[in-house]
């Protein structure tokens, strides 16, 4: 539906008030849009929102994407749904209708509206990859009735949605493979290897690593991220993805508890465990899709990206 008045451009974002949704937000307002922030507050937290409490721009909506929505906006960015695996695992079943029916919920809306929409896809759909570097055309390698599945194999029948509403319908989409993630608003118990080392440290516990360390994985700040999602949702119509959006430059888990460590001047010692079931070794995306296509380039170093997490966490935990 074309607007009649107001020149701005009104985008809905579902998982607004989580990490990512959190971030994106405030670059959308900062560049002059409205923003509808859509959560059911499951694994997002209104505290990521509080400084937009009084933002002429922006509003909140309690909302669960696996239930239809009938609102008018101008672009879509599908991010809803417990990305950690201690909280897509807490309910396997809703975590799996958020990614499905979500996604069908939005494509439906954006079918109606004729609007652009963005798919937070995951690294995840490649799975334990037996292929390193991961790449896009690279299928995947994922157990489909694992603890894991749920998250796994929503997002991938998520991008097939996607996929089969641009091919029969001619949707205009956006897919992107996010890696791993972090920076401030990272939730202090999601399971996440960053968030649990900078917690464990601040705390003075053992550093717990699963496994003996030597599984790689590759991390990428929040604000680099962004840069990618809006080169994405920017970019022509004819590029659809999916494209990997991470940092390409490896680092041992054990590298970073020892870089963690270091940042925190904590007294913390590394704790060995077994290693969770289809957790995979390693994990490092491809980006010269991203680089060709989008021009985007991850660029802050881990040790910078540290620094200021700890220093939110640092704050947070007082």
């Amino acid at each position: 539906m074309k607007r009649l008045y107001n020149t701005r451009k009104r985008v809905l974002v579902t998982g607004g008030a989580g990490f990512l949704g959190s971030h994106l937000i405030d670059r959308l307002l900062e560049r002059g849009d409205e923003v509808l922030c859509l959560d059911n507050l499951f694994t997002g937290t209104k505290e990521n929102l509080y400084h937009l409490h009084n933002h002429p721009q922006f509003e909140f909506m309690r909302h669960d994407v696996t239930f239809p929505l009938y609102v008018e906006v101008d672009e879509i960015f599908n991010l809803a749904c417990p990305a950690a695996p201690v909280h897509y695992q807490h309910d396997p079943i809703q975590t799996t209708k958020t990614s499905v029916h979500g996604a069908i919920n939005m494509l439906g809306l954006a079918k109606r509206l004729g609007c652009r929409i963005f798919q937070a896809s995951t690294s995840e759909v490649y799975g334990d990859p037996s292929v390193h570097p991961q790449r896009e055309d690279y299928w995947g390698n994922v157990n489909p009735i694992g603890p894991r599945s749920c998250y796994d194999e929503g997002k991938r029948c998520a991008e097939t949605l996607f996929f089969d509403y641009h091919n029969q319908l001619g949707l205009d989409i956006k897919v992107a493979r996010i890696f791993n993630t972090y920076g401030p608003r990272m939730h202090a118990n999601d399971g996440r290897v960053v968030s649990n080392f900078i917690v464990q440290a601040l705390r003075g516990e053992d550093i717990t690593i699963y496994g003996d360390g030597s599984q790689t994985r590759s991390f990428c700040y929040v604000d680099d991220l962004i840069d990618g999602f809006l080169a994405l949702m920017d970019s022509a119509e004819g590029f659809t993805g999916p494209v990997n959006l991470g940092n390409p430059r490896e680092f041992t888990i054990r590298d970073l508890a020892e870089k963690v460590i270091a940042l925190t001047g904590s007294r913390s010692t590394l704790a060995f465990k077994p290693l969770p079931q289809d957790d995979p070794m390693q994990r490092c995306p491809d980006i010269g899709l991203a680089r060709l296509e989008l021009g985007w380039d991850p660029t802050v170093a881990l040790e910078e990206g540290l620094e200021r997490t700890v220093a939110y966490f640092s704050g947070s935990l007082e």
